[in-house]
């Protein structure tokens, strides 16, 4: 689940603020990369645009900037949520 992303097509939103805490719920990355899941064969398959991952030992969700012209709305209120929150936004500066 731990990968880097050297394309710059991808924005992590780490789970620790801007002030170095732990952001709570725990499972909070994946709630919300639900939005955008599928369940099928008593299993959850995240979307390749919106996943949880783990970075810097800290949960994490993957934000392809392709869902930015397939879904707007998501993209932006997934944005606000992390902006909101006060949680580290890598990525978010480059442009596609």
């Amino acid at each position: 689940m731990k990968e880097k992303d050297t394309s710059g097509t991808k924005i992590v939103i780490e789970g620790i603020t801007e002030t170095g805490e732990i952001f709570r719920p725990s499972d909070w990355a994946e709630r919300v990369s639900g939005t955008l899941s599928t369940f099928r064969n008593h299993r959850i398959y995240y979307s390749p645009l919106l996943r949880p991952s783990i970075q810097n030992e800290n949960k994490c969700v993957v934000l392809d900037k392709a869902l930015k012209d397939s879904n707007p709305a998501l993209y932006e209120h997934i944005l606000d949520f992390a902006r909101k929150n006060n949680l580290k936004i890598c990525g978010e500066d480059n442009e596609i």
